[in-house]
């Protein structure tokens, strides 16, 4: 790709230009740099938009969704207009909207062992905008192996992280969590919910940093975790060190291997509030209606919070909040029929999987939760 700028990008770049850290050198640079981004949501969206705005020359794109409803709150760079579209595509025309000079590759694939290398090979530096750890690992892994920096961030409610890996020069991802937490010890965005300007504020954090790795500028993240709290207002940094026993940056590149992540996670490569259990563990909202309608004795538990509760509820079910329902078993009879629901039906799946260890001999899933009730029983109750 050619370094050399334009009239129109000599304009366009202008404000770069002027500073003595960018100039026409630090904004060739940008020009000829590439970039993947693992996610086009809520830390995709800004960071995908800020290095297109700056003149990353190539950005390529890996998702495996489409455009819904619930992700305009935050995901910036898909509109009304893209529901129902790839969030590839989307992200593409928008990205080519700020800057038509951009070269987009698109990868509409979830991103795995099978294919990771293959895509990440050849980019300057990966931005990772997962919400799931199988993929964080999974990105960590290969940047290492490849040797590429990785841009971390993530989000929850009012907090965010920031970091830089990049094992040539300081610690990676599994230097500061060699092991991922239990499943279900720490619930997605889908379950616990995101301020919408939070991801704006951390994606954008990413963007910076990747940019200035890409033109070897400032004090980077690497060895230091950026934490921040929206609802206080703070920014603390934690300093990080490299182990040198690491799994993975204590290793050859080529003795570096891609493994199942989501069987060392315990947890599906995807951020959706969704499970899959043993079918005869589960029941459909329209059966789970019927027998109700029929006077049966089942009895429903409702596993999310109190606030959301006020949105939507199905009439007589007992409210036991998922991290409250282990200590409270006790006032439950293993004898009885339960049917445990949540939002959409992922909370709701390891609360069985726990009465079930615990010996309720008959508990059920309710399939797709309380939005899926809506949908197929109850029309009048809202979907969130």
């Amino acid at each position: 790709m050619s370094a050399q700028l334009s009239r129109d990008d000599l304009m366009r770049y202008s404000r770069h230009l002027l500073i003595p850290e960018v100039g026409l050198a630090g904004q060739q640079k940008l020009r000829n740099a590439s970039v993947l981004l693992i996610g086009t949501g809520g830390l995709g969206s800004p960071a995908a938009m800020y290095l297109a705005a700056a003149g990353v020359g190539r950005i390529g794109l890996v998702d495996y969704d489409v455009v819904d409803a619930s992700n305009l709150q935050r995901q910036v760079i898909h509109g009304t207009a893209q529901l129902g579209t790839l969030k590839v595509e989307s992200a593409r025309q928008r990205i080519l909207d700020i800057n038509p000079t951009v070269q987009v590759d698109v990868h509409n694939v979830l991103f795995t062992s099978a294919n990771a290398l293959e895509i990440a090979q050849g980019y300057d530096l990966i931005i990772d905008g997962t919400d799931n750890f199988p993929t964080r690992y999974l990105v960590n892994d290969v940047s290492v192996k490849l040797g590429i920096p990785n841009v971390y961030g993530s989000i929850f409610r009012f907090d965010g992280q920031v970091s830089v890996f990049d094992a040539q020069h300081g610690p990676c991802y599994r230097c500061l969590f060699p092991e991922p937490p239990p499943p279900g010890l720490v619930p997605s965005c889908a379950e616990g919910g995101v301020l919408g300007v939070l991801p704006g504020i951390i994606g954008s954090l990413q963007a910076s940093e990747g940019i200035k790795v890409l033109l070897g500028i400032g004090e980077s993240l690497v060895g230091r975790l950026l934490l921040f709290n929206a609802l206080d207002m703070r920014i603390e940094f934690v300093k990080l060190r490299k182990d040198p026993n690491c799994v993975v940056c204590s290793q050859p590149a080529d003795k570096i291997e891609l493994i199942d992540y989501e069987a060392f996670c315990g947890l599906p490569a995807h951020d959706h509030d969704e499970a899959s259990m043993d079918k005869k563990y589960e029941i459909a909202p329209k059966e789970l209606a019927e027998q109700l309608k029929n006077g049966s004795q089942v009895k429903v538990i409702d596993v999310r919070e109190p606030h959301e509760l006020a949105i939507s509820r199905i009439e007589g079910s007992l409210d036991i909040p998922l991290g409250e329902i282990a200590a409270r078993l006790s006032e439950l009879d293993t004898a009885n029929e339960y049917v445990v629901m949540c939002r959409v039906g992922g909370r709701s799946a390891r609360a069985v999987e726990l009465m079930l260890a615990a010996g309720f001999g008959k508990v059920k899933n309710l399939v797709g939760g309380i939005n899926a009730w809506a949908e197929d029983v109850d029309p009048d109750l809202p979907v969130y």
